[in-house]
């Protein structure tokens, strides 16, 4: 999945400038629709968008694409937006009809997968169009496979974890040194909250079943998920001692039981966070604002645990999803057209500020820095002190990825659950991985 490379000496300023022309926004737009697919078919006029998301990232950035129809006289824009769990059959649905949407949301297990079957645009290709002259080959390699460049970043982020400070003063529990801590300073941390509440509240929340998760806990042992020639990486060994993490602390008290947290996608406000049965989370730091406003405002944003235990660092920057066009989509001049207004537009970027990251366009950085509020100057300042260190970079996964991310997510709900081992679990995990990516990387 990734190789060493240096991002040091940043300043926040400076990491802007560096990180230019990616995009950022959630795209929507008045007249959203659900993501349905079966649309007629897309007049010369008119652009089809779709992406993943919820109702209120919709409506809160339908000033983005006013601002693209105000100069852009005569185009129609049509979006269709879709919760982050379906949308990848949904997408996968309309391709296999004809029925390609001329831009669109990929995610980062799956880009790989449509690149290699010729379904993405080198966008390369058509630089005429959209402008990627601010955008920096570090940047543009998180979208590239080979040597054409199928995706753009929407935004830079990274994982990180944010615990309640409301909770842990309520029971009089420290928090470490969130730069500095180890698993077993975090886990420790958890279980007192748990303690001290009487189970009212649990102290830490992680989820085993997600990739990105998984995928730093391996770094930080020495390990990559993915070798560079698309191999599995990651020991069975590395995998059970993730898996035992996960029953081991649950009967410590510093996890909730299976089957507390029964939410999933259900947006900030539905969260566990939110709800105040937990007091510590994992989550994307693009997601800084809608978390701290649903919990109450007083969430603190550290590091993943173990970065300096750990044989090498394990996070990285890295982008949830990508902007793509088709080969065979409609309308591939619009596609491309709105993608560069995403891209480059100051005013536009402005209107919705860094939903999906840290902007890497140099011009709306700068543009929107001064205007941002305190949990978006949060995110911001939490990657730029991440890019002035050596992390592992960013790729594409391989073709396959998003196959191997379900295998890990039904596995970590068995061993959860206890109907399997961790030991067979990593057992699982490893042979059905390696499976898949000597079957579809032959």
């Amino acid at each position: 999945m990734t190789t060493d490379a240096a991002m040091m000496g940043l300043s926040r300023r400076s990491l802007l400038r560096l990180t230019a022309g990616a995009g950022l926004v959630a795209l929507a737009g008045t007249g959203c629709n659900r993501f349905g697919g079966g649309s007629p078919e897309a007049s010369q006029g008119e652009i089809n968008f779709v992406w993943w998301g919820d109702a209120a990232r919709a409506k809160s950035t339908e000033a983005l694409l006013d601002l693209f129809k105000q100069q852009h006289a005569g185009v129609t824009l049509r979006t269709e937006y879709q919760d982050s769990g379906p949308y990848a059959d949904k997408l996968a649905t309309r391709f296999a009809a004809g029925d390609v949407p001329d831009l669109f949301a990929q995610r980062r297990d799956s880009l790989r997968e449509y690149a290699d079957r010729g379904a993405l645009l080198n966008l390369r290709d058509h630089l005429d169009v959209l402008k990627l002259d601010g955008v920096p080959e570090t940047i543009q390699q998180i979208g590239v496979v080979g040597d054409a460049m199928y995706g753009i970043p929407a935004g830079l982020n990274a994982v990180g974890f944010v615990i309640n400070k409301t909770l842990t003063d309520k029971y009089e529990v420290e928090i470490p040194d969130g730069d500095t801590w180890s698993w077993d300073d975090y886990f420790a941390m958890a279980a007192k909250i748990t303690k001290a509440s009487d189970k009212k509240v649990y102290g830490g929340d992680v989820d085993f079943g997600t990739l990105q998760n998984v995928v730093v806990f391996v770094r930080q042992t020495g390990e990559e998920l993915y070798n560079p020639d698309d191999t599995l990486g990651v020991s069975t060994e590395t995998m059970r001692a993730w898996f035992t993490l996960s029953v081991e602390q649950r009967k410590t008290g510093a996890l909730p039981p299976a089957g507390f947290i029964e939410s999933l996608g259900g947006g900030a406000e539905q969260s566990p966070l939110a709800k105040g049965t937990v007091a510590s989370q994992v989550i994307p730091t693009n997601n800084m604002k809608a978390n701290n406003r649903a919990a109450g405002g007083n969430l603190q944003l550290n590091r993943i645990p173990g970065e300096v235990q750990g044989k090498r660092r394990g996070m990285s920057i890295d982008t949830a999803m990508y902007w793509s066009v088709g080969t065979k989509s409609k309308n591939i001049d619009g596609g491309l057209a709105l993608l560069d207004f995403i891209t480059n537009s100051v005013d536009g970027n402005k209107a919705v500020g860094p939903t999906r990251g840290v902007p890497a366009s140099a011009t709306v950085a700068e543009a929107i820095l001064d205007s941002l509020d305190p949990d978006d100057r949060t995110s911001v300042d939490y990657i730029t002190g991440l890019s002035k260190e050596q992390l592992p970079e960013s790729r594409p996964d391989p073709v396959g990825g998003s196959e191997i991310a379900d295998v890990i997510a039904n596995l970590a709900t068995e061993v959860m659950f206890e109907r399997v081992s961790p030991a067979d679990a990593a057992q699982q995990f490893t042979s059905q991985a390696a499976k898949i990516l000597k079957d579809k990387n032959q």
